[in-house]
């Protein structure tokens, strides 16, 4: 494509809306939204970029984007998460690209550089660590306590009826840290069933992850953020995550911010990633 927008593409006939702003001949920025979130929530972080003539690229992933919605739950098992990230790449046609990945967008960002790291300039991780880091600290610290929500989802219909839920899924999300424009933001997109059972079935498919997978190491130039307000993440997976990560690493703390990094720091985020591109850069790029 090029120089075109990007307004969706298409994979195994699944159609997923895109997100495609800034200096059409920038350079190409694709960040992955998490749980609950589609790809609103770089809202305050990609006009900063494109002031810096990064054109920003942001799809709603599987289970959010209102065509590619499957029910089964191996349909959004991680290879396939992945997988719907490489062919957006590669659809696009811009060359390699800086990755940046939040919460679940982040796991499935260390998966594409473990696996495609032809298609990356550089990867950047927010909250979440390395998947067999943050696998580690599950079961040798109190991460495990903190991901207790993870087993709640593993319920029929009543995960589905919480995030529903409507005001009190938005309380939840404001618990957390989450400021209430933005928790009244993904409360509402949360109270459509189908959207609600799409991001739910991210959690419900873990058990069908390949192990050996999960463990390859990262080579492409790579930055993790971790916030230290984090109620879900604790900071055993960041010590554990350099053993996974075999190219340039840079490791950062955000003190005093929330889970909710693009949301709640955007202007932090910004300098931290045109610092880690720059750094990145390499001749022909």
């Amino acid at each position: 494509m090029g120089t075109e927008r990007i307004t969706t593409f298409t994979r195994d006939g699944l159609v997923f809306d895109v997100h495609d702003t800034g200096p059409v001949n920038g350079t190409p920025v694709f960040l992955l939204h998490g749980f609950p979130q589609d790809s609103r929530s770089w809202d305050a972080v990609s006009p900063l970029l494109h002031a810096r003539g990064y054109r920003t690229i942001a799809p709603d992933q599987r289970g959010y984007s209102p065509g590619a919605r499957p029910r089964q739950r191996r349909a959004y098992r991680n290879s396939e998460l992945t997988e719907d990230i490489v062919e957006l790449i590669q659809v696009a046609g811009l060359g390699p690209v800086h990755l940046v990945g939040h919460d679940w967008g982040a796991t499935v960002a260390w998966q594409v550089a473990a696996q495609r790291p032809d298609l990356l300039r550089s990867l950047t991780a927010l909250s979440v660590p390395h998947p067999a880091a943050f696998a580690r600290a599950m079961f040798t610290t109190s991460q495990g306590l903190k991901s207790w929500y993870m087993v709640f989802f593993q319920l029929p219909w009543l995960p589905e009826r919480e995030l529903s839920s409507g005001r009190s899924w938005e309380s939840s999300l404001r618990s957390t840290g989450m400021s209430p424009e933005a928790a009244a933001r993904d409360a509402q997109l949360m109270r459509d069933r189908g959207t609600a059972r799409g991001a739910l079935n991210w959690y419900r498919a873990m058990m069908f992850s390949r192990p050996r997978a999960l463990r390859a190491k990262i080579t492409v130039p790579t930055l993790y953020l971790w916030s230290d307000g984090d109620t879900a993440i604790g900071p055993k997976g960041a010590a554990l995550t350099p053993r996974f990560v075999a190219g340039p690493y840079t490791y950062e703390v955000l003190k005093g911010v929330s889970h909710w990094i693009p949301d709640e720091a955007p202007e932090q985020l910004d300098a931290l990633l045109s610092r880690h591109f720059d750094a990145a850069r390499t001749p022909g790029n």
